[in-house]
């Protein structure tokens, strides 16, 4: 793992790392604007540079690419608020979008990070944290530690949650979480697994209406209505 976990956006974006360091770069990439930043920044590149046109690559071009991806050091984000329309990419964050453009040839499409016996999974949370048109709440604190963060995509009509270091609670209670419509009323968005502290998930249900999302906790199995007031209220709204 690099000792600046920063410079590992341009491989996140690229999908390029291995499965310990993508989850502890998703780890550090729910706190960090300026990351997420990035890796969107470097996924515009590549998605852009995909619509090239189609050539034959040229005899060794493989080699030449992985040899000097070895002795390239990326870059990581400036970390400072930046207005994402007139930021100019760094060099090495073009670098790393080139490395992105499928090379075909002969029919067969070659990715430079391609590792057949290791295919990239994108969960569904994944596509809700990274959709185009994600909201992010702010990260509320829990009255005896741990955090939640919703993120909606009106798009998908979907949300997902990320906590993290959410407490143990007693046998018997689970924490739940819930959506909110315009006039308040709260409807049941799926249950955080007993013992799991640090996870993010899809919630049930459709997003692209709801005004917030919330979390109690609730008797095991979960309840149809909030019994017990929220420890965290999120607003979609002010996102």
């Amino acid at each position: 793992m690099s000792s600046d976990i920063h410079a590992l956006s341009g491989a996140y974006a690229l999908d390029a790392l291995d499965a310990d360091e993508r989850a502890e770069f998703e780890r550090h990439l729910v706190g960090c604007d300026a990351c997420r930043t990035e890796v969107d920044s470097l996924r515009e590149a590549a998605a852009e540079l995909g619509h090239l046109i189609e050539a034959t690559p040229p005899a060794g071009l493989r080699e030449r690419v992985l040899a000097d991806a070895a002795v390239v050091r990326p870059l990581p984000p400036a970390i400072a608020a930046v207005d994402r329309r007139r930021r100019r990419r760094p060099l090495t964050a073009l670098i790393a979008a080139a490395a992105a453009v499928l090379l075909v040839g002969g029919g067969v499409a070659w990715h430079p990070w391609d590792r057949s016996s290791e295919p990239t999974t994108v969960t569904a949370a994944d596509r809700v944290l990274h959709a185009p048109d994600t909201q992010r709440t702010g990260t509320v604190t829990l009255p005896h530690g741990g955090s939640v963060t919703v993120y909606r995509s009106v798009s998908l009509d979907k949300a997902a949650v990320v906590v993290k270091d959410l407490p143990d609670l007693p046998d018997g209670e689970v924490y739940q979480m819930w959506l909110q419509d315009s006039r308040g009323a709260m409807a049941p968005a799926g249950i955080v697994g007993k013992g799991v502290a640090t996870a993010r998930m899809v919630l049930d249900g459709p997003a692209s209406a709801a005004v917030g999302a919330g979390m109690t906790v609730e008797p095991a199995g979960g309840s149809s209505q909030p019994t017990s007031a929220p420890v965290a209220l999120l607003s979609f709204t002010d996102a």
